[in-house]
């Protein structure tokens, strides 16, 4: 009994050795220690065994169990590593090939504009203002020396709620808010971005929906001299510094005088060109000093102080610009457009 203890040991453990997967080892471990091996086989036959043997051979038999079942666990463990070593090698990985670049995303063109056109006038001490999009009859139109029956009026067609509240049609609003909250106390030097809602047809160059950037300076002795010279500043940060503008006299109802402002056209230097209809010149802005009834209906004494006021559209600057010829380009999200601004 003891020959043949011996024997399966020596038997069980070459095998071992000799597995080249795990599933040869598990074949192994099953013909020697399963419930038919030859061990239990031993084991059931140890009543035929007389006294003094039988705990000699039970011994014997589970040391010669546990030293292959240590075998083929440690058999097992190799193989796994050696498995994952081989599967390491068939897929690994160049950690110094250079990485698959990702696509970054940009800035919106009209931000874009937003932001140079808020620097050049956070540059001349101007701040920026913000207010409600959804505005009361009131402030955007009587505040601005537009009573309900006055006929400027039909030049913004408007998207009313109620009587009393609409979407704003342009950002003159925070200029009359900003206004009354300084209570008659100067000065006020402001610039007013955001989204403003006509009731317009899409085409090339309207839109329902655009944006404009609206400024204002009230204090005592503000002259139309300093109205030009701002503006004339802003077109050589903005457009480039060989830029000149030009006023043109306009109307108004929140400005007394007024003007329309022009920009030398930048493509023929003035010359005249398909860009700006051979005239030398293209429109950008209106502009004027701020009327005395809307100084007076805001708190301020038109006799100690005086203002200007100024609005351009950002999608227009944009287009100038960049010789961009369709508005609709700006809001349809077509990323071929877009990328073209992308930030270096």
């Amino acid at each position: 009994m003891r020959e043949r203890l011996e024997a399966l040991r020596d038997e069980a453990l070459a095998k071992v050795e000799v597995a080249l997967d795990v599933k040869a080892l598990q074949e192994v471990r099953v013909a020697y220690l399963g419930k038919k091996g030859p061990i239990t086989e031993v084991l059931r036959g140890m009543g035929k065994l007389s006294a003094e043997e039988r705990p000699v051979i039970g011994q014997m038999a589970n040391d010669v169990r546990d030293a292959i079942k240590e075998k083929v666990n440690q058999k097992e463990v190799e193989l796994e590593q050696a498995a994952i070593e081989l599967q390491l090698a068939s897929e690994s990985i160049d950690v110094t090939l250079p990485g698959r670049p990702v696509q970054g995303g940009s800035t919106h063109p009209l931000t874009q504009v937003v932001e140079e056109v808020e620097n050049a006038f956070l540059g001349l001490g101007f701040s920026v203002a913000e207010g409600p999009e959804i505005e009361v009859d009131y402030y955007n139109f009587e505040a601005l020396n537009l009573p309900k029956d006055h006929p400027a009026r039909d030049m913004q067609d408007s998207f009313y709620f109620t009587e009393e509240l609409l979407l704003r049609t342009h950002t003159s609003p925070v200029q009359a808010r900003t206004m009354e909250i300084h209570k008659g106390k100067g000065p006020v030097k402001i610039i007013c971005p955001g989204k403003v809602f006509r009731r317009d047809d899409d085409d090339a160059t309207h839109s329902h929906q655009f944006m404009q950037m609206e400024g204002l300076f009230v204090d005592k002795n503000v002259r139309m001299s300093d109205l030009k010279g701002v503006l004339e500043q802003f077109a050589k940060s903005f457009f480039g510094e060989d830029r000149q503008i030009r006023l043109r006299p306009s109307f108004f109802p929140f400005t007394e005088p007024s003007v329309e402002v022009d920009v030398s056209c930048g493509m023929c230097g003035g010359s005249g060109c398909r860009i700006c209809k051979q005239s030398g010149w293209i429109e950008v802005l209106g502009a004027g000093m701020v009327h005395p009834r809307v100084l007076e209906m805001s708190g301020f004494d038109s006799t100690k102080y005086s203002g200007f006021a100024f609005g351009m559209g950002v999608e227009r600057l944009a287009m100038l610009k960049y010789d961009i010829d369709d508005i609709r380009h700006f809001y349809t999200n077509d990323m071929r457009f877009l990328a073209q601004f992308k930030r270096v």
